[in-house]
């Protein structure tokens, strides 16, 4: 397939597919088991996005043994392992090296009905729009890092970052979803920008109708700013359309770590979705005009 998506469609040839994604980063907050959850979490949701079933996993190792600890690895790897297994996805394996900088992640396999696969290529025009998490987890984790985060604010962040997306994505095939993603690094306007190309639409979003993270506007507004989603503003600029001033559109731009799953469904199949997944919320809906559209 080339749909752009961020995991690989491989068919096996007896109507099922191997769904291969990976994803590795850097410490987003202080504590190294709920770093190593969250990395778990967040390789999981490629999967997910495709309506696919996790199956096993290789798990990747940077540590700067010189400068830190190796009970602190074992943390992280203990976070992750704890997530993997409550998918019920197997660690087969991994590697581990010598890095001047932390860095976890997951390789990850799974499988899906070669039919049932959901891409981000198929949204249509006059579709609904659903997020299945808040946002704001990146200006929260550029808040923890500068110090700078109430504890009561970061643990929601964290909670939500933990969170699987296998309700969300077990639901995409029962509900009729015609086109998905996971929110991560492009903010979700960029994601939502890329199921726009690759399936030839627009899309108006309803800023009211977002869901935002608890203290995200506070830390904001305290410069809590990270340089990946300047770059996504910057790289949007083209194609948004809004009279919006741009500090109240950041949140929808802010680049996430483990973020939700944004879906198009037809109109009639939306709220069934909506009320299988707890947390989501309608959005706004695809258009035909090209172009991002925030009110």
């Amino acid at each position: 397939m080339r749909t752009g998506d961020d995991a690989g469609v491989y068919a096996l040839g007896d109507g099922r597919a191997l769904i291969q994604t990976v994803d590795i980063f850097t410490p987003v907050v202080d504590s190294a088991h709920d770093w190593g959850r969250i990395a778990a979490a967040n390789a999981l949701s490629d999967v997910y996005a495709m309506g696919a079933t996790p199956l096993t996993a290789l798990q990747y190792l940077a540590w700067p043994r010189d400068q830190l600890s190796f009970d602190l690895a074992s943390e992280v790897i203990g976070g992750g392992m704890d997530v993997m297994a409550r998918a019920g996805c197997t660690v087969v394996g991994g590697h581990s090296i010598d890095g001047p900088e932390p860095t976890y992640g997951f390789a990850v396999s799974g499988l899906a009905d070669l039919e049932s696969i959901v891409t981000n290529a198929g949204a249509r025009s006059g579709d609904d729009l659903v997020l299945t998490k808040p946002l704001g987890m990146g200006i929260i984790t550029t808040a923890i890092k500068r110090g700078e985060c109430p504890a009561e604010i970061a643990q929601r962040a964290i909670e939500v970052m933990t969170t699987l997306n296998d309700v969300a994505g077990e639901a995409l095939g029962a509900h009729g979803a015609t086109a998905a993603t996971d929110v991560s690094g492009y903010g979700l306007l960029g994601h939502l920008r890329e199921i726009c190309r690759a399936s030839s639409t627009g899309a108006e979003v309803n800023l009211a109708a977002v869901p935002v993270l608890e203290g995200v506007a506070e830390m904001l507004e305290a410069g809590a700013w990270a340089g990946g989603s300047q770059r996504n503003l910057e790289s949007l600029q083209p194609d948004l359309v809004s009279d919006l001033d741009v500090d109240l559109i950041k949140p929808l731009i802010d680049a996430q770590t483990s973020g939700g799953l944004l879906v198009t469904l037809p109109i009639e199949r939306a709220v069934g979705y909506i009320d299988s997944v707890p947390g989501s919320a309608r959005i706004g809906s695809v258009t035909s005009d090209k172009s991002i559209r925030v009110a």
